[in-house]
């Protein structure tokens, strides 16, 4: 395939989900107060973003961080444009946020044995099938359903996962009915050749509007990742602002794909994202003041020196 093939593939406009409310601050020793979540999930609202994953209904004591998920969902005013979804990690998570009145959430498994038991304490069977279960409760309410894979490129307790063990993962989630796919790089490890083999694999049974990619930046090649996989038409990527977080149960699993980085890259190719770049600084700087330390996004870091 020549040059000009492969960027005919290349989308004219990307979804960027935001996720530096929930795996942004699921990482962070501090815990930020209800009122500065909010805050700071409204400055991302204000950037004209149209999917902001604002929390997690995970057990508080695992995840304390995100004790308060339904206070901060009581404190959001709705926003037509912007989708507020936050993570369930089971049943008993499904039933806080159906009364919470979340109307999108998402489910998480992983392509890896050993990571599902430490991070969910089963299988992936297990988890699949009783995401199976609660698939039904989600459409009975109306709900959009996301379904996160983690560890779909490399574990850090199995080394190097390839995509013939996602594909049947991806297939039941399919098969449920989820509307969505992220596929995590949860540790970082993923090469851009990677990203080809992964979305080449899953193309024969995800639609691409159905599937996202969530990077994280532990080895600096997330953009080379993204770069890789619009290529082949995916237009869907998770992102943190400032690159906050990492995930507390992947050794190793350093900050998100800074949301700046990837507008500056997007928006510099000419793809329309519909996000404002300097109020993604602005809440990014915010966020920062409020843990107290800098976040390492490429663009940020500039912004703030120019200052």
């Amino acid at each position: 395939m020549n040059r000009e093939s492969i960027l005919a593939n290349v989308p004219q406009t990307v979804r960027v989900v935001e996720v530096g409310p929930r795996d942004g601050l699921q990482n962070e020793s501090a815990i930020l107060s209800t009122e500065d979540k909010r805050r700071y999930i409204e400055m991302l609202a204000n950037t004209g973003m149209s999917d902001i994953e604002v929390t997690s209904f995970v057990n508080p004591a695992r995840v304390p961080q995100l004790a308060d998920a339904e206070e901060l969902f009581a404190s959001l005013a709705p926003r037509p444009a912007a989708r507020y979804s936050a993570l369930v990690p089971n049943r008993r998570g499904l039933d806080r946020a159906l009364r919470a009145g979340v109307r999108a959430i998402a489910f998480f498994t992983a392509a890896s044995e050993t990571f599902t038991e430490r991070n969910i304490g089963m299988s992936i069977g297990e988890s699949l099938d009783g995401f199976a279960a609660m698939m039904q409760s989600a459409r009975e309410h109306g709900l959009w359903v996301r379904a996160y894979v983690s560890t779909a490129f490399a574990c850090p307790f199995e080394g190097v996962i390839v995509p013939a063990q996602v594909v049947p993962v991806v297939e039941r989630l399919i098969e449920m009915g989820v509307d969505e796919v992220s596929v995590g790089d949860t540790i970082g490890h993923a090469t851009p050749n990677e990203v080809t083999e992964m979305t080449d694999a899953l193309a024969p049974i995800l639609p691409l509007e159905q599937l996202a990619y969530h990077f994280h930046d532990t080895r600096g090649t997330a953009l080379a990742n993204v770069l890789a996989a619009l290529e082949q038409g995916v237009s869907v990527f998770d992102s943190a602002s400032g690159g906050a977080g990492g995930c507390p149960f992947a050794p190793g699993a350093a900050g998100n794909l800074a949301t700046e980085d990837l507008l500056y890259m997007l928006h510099g190719m000419g793809i329309s994202t519909g996000i404002d770049i300097d109020k993604v600084v602005d809440a990014s700087r915010f966020l920062a003041s409020q843990l107290g330390r800098s976040l390492p996004g490429k663009y940020l870091q500039s912004a703030n020196a120019a200052c």
